[in-house]
């Protein structure tokens, strides 16, 4: 459908973002779910080794952020991974639908963000987490993200800022203090090791990495970010540092202050079961409300930037538009279709599942960045080709494993993500088919 007399949806305010702003903006979505939904899903499957878990994790993700700091210097953009993988594999299937499986990723990832809210927030009234009220918070939080999203670039920045500033503080007040009442006995043996197997660590890590996906959505802003040729990439390594030593702290936290086998049990909020031996009533309330700071800030952030990916890929035509009678412009268009998605999940899918669809979508499309770079680009971005292929045997390995215990625990997640992966590939050739009658192949 036409929509050339509704201009095209990147009017993007050049320098409307600071290097502060990227970095609250990263931390905000890494912080929002990472630490506070997954960390007894890894505990699950690491065992007594589940704070590792996180730190392998930022070693993977410290060769994965090497292809975006390296295209993010060369090409800022709004649109960020779409842009990146144009760039490789030219205008065609292989970008479209990695650049979707991205764009997926996210809003899966701000379903898992809306729940883990709502799974939070009841621990304060005693109601289950099985709870239809859990479901129905999560969709309040993501109407009121949309909401703080139109309102615009400036909002959102000042909004992004005090409640990374917040939560960040919360956070090592909770992890510092937890470690000190424990009297940081967090300890490594031989046992710990005998406990956990190889596959369960790797597929930890799998999970463990959605922590740190959210540096992404700083590229999905590129065009917006002060002096974007060096700032985008330093927004990047900054988020992540900040987010290795607060994940690093909080696993330890609540490896000293709950048993593995309380963790798993309390799963979905074990940041807050861990509170209960160190602070009691008052710990509850702390984290619950830190929980809460902390889940809003994420969907604000990601929902910011992850429309604007959508909208980028609009404009360079390699998605489908309809405005079903929306007024407005295609950014305002591809907010709406963002929320309602990330809706739909929350609404049909619990935390598990949600997470390990995430991991599975996002993996793949990283691989398929790191070989677009590899392949195509390492030249002209003077790219280190030992740290791209790592990255991609990094990144295999782990994929693989977390598909094997998958397959050992939960076949409906890879067969939705196999049926989904099928259906974003198969439709994006025959859109792009349509409309451009043949593909550009790679350069």
């Amino acid at each position: 459908m036409d929509h050339s007399h509704q201009g095209k949806s990147t009017n993007y305010s050049k320098n409307s973002l600071t290097l502060v702003g990227a970095v609250s903006m990263g931390t905000g979505v890494m912080i929002g779910a990472g630490i506070l939904a997954l960390t007894g899903q890894i505990a699950e499957l690491a065992g007594p080794l589940f704070p590792l878990a996180f730190l392998a994790a930022a070693i993977v993700t410290a060769f994965s952020a090497y292809s975006y700091v390296k295209m993010s210097n060369a090409y800022p953009s709004a649109g960020g991974i779409g842009m990146f993988l144009e760039k490789a594999y030219g205008r065609g299937t292989i970008t479209a639908a990695s650049a979707l499986l991205m764009y997926f990723s996210m809003v899966i990832n701000e379903s898992l963000v809306a729940r883990t809210f709502g799974t939070y927030s009841v621990q304060l009234f005693d109601i289950p987490p099985t709870s239809w009220i859990v479901t129905a918070l999560g969709v309040i939080v993501l109407v009121f993200a949309f909401l703080i999203n139109i309102s615009g670039n400036r909002m959102i920045g000042l909004f992004s800022l005090l409640m990374a500033f917040i939560k960040i503080v919360g956070i090592l007040i909770f992890a510092a203090s937890g470690l000190w009442l424990a009297d940081i006995d967090f300890q490594i043996t031989e046992q710990s090791f005998q406990d956990t197997s190889a596959t369960g660590f790797l597929a930890a890590m799998a999970l463990a990495i959605l922590a740190y996906k959210g540096f992404t959505t700083i590229t999905n802003s590129g065009s917006e970010i002060v002096d974007p040729h060096k700032n985008v990439g330093r927004a990047i390594v900054i988020s992540i540092i900040i987010c290795v030593v607060l994940y690093s702290l909080v696993a330890m936290a609540v490896a000293s202050n709950l048993s593995i086998t309380e963790i798993i049990a309390a799963k979905d909020f074990a940041l807050a079961q861990a509170a209960r031996p160190a602070f009691g009533d008052y710990g509850l309330w702390f984290t619950v409300v830190l929980a809460i700071v902390a889940t809003i800030s994420g969907l604000i952030a990601s929902v910011f930037a992850v429309s604007r990916m959508l909208a980028m890929l609009t404009d360079m035509k390699l998605v489908p538009h309809n405005h079903f009678g929306m007024p407005g412009n295609i950014q305002n268009h591809t907010l709406v279709y963002t929320v309602v998605i990330a809706l739909i999940l929350t609404i049909f899918f619990d935390l598990s599942r949600i997470a390990s669809l995430g991991a599975i979508f996002y993996i793949t499309m990283d691989i398929a960045v790191h070989w677009g770079v590899f392949r195509y680009l390492r030249k002209e971005l003077n790219a280190n080709g030992f740290v791209l292929i790592s990255a991609i045997i990094f990144d295999v390995i782990i994929l693989g494993a977390f598909l094997i215990m998958k397959a050992q625990t939960d076949m409906m997640v890879i067969y939705a993500a196999f049926i989904g992966m099928a259906l974003i590939f198969s439709g994006e050739r025959i859109f792009l088919h349509g409309n451009y009658n043949h593909e550009r192949g790679p350069r």
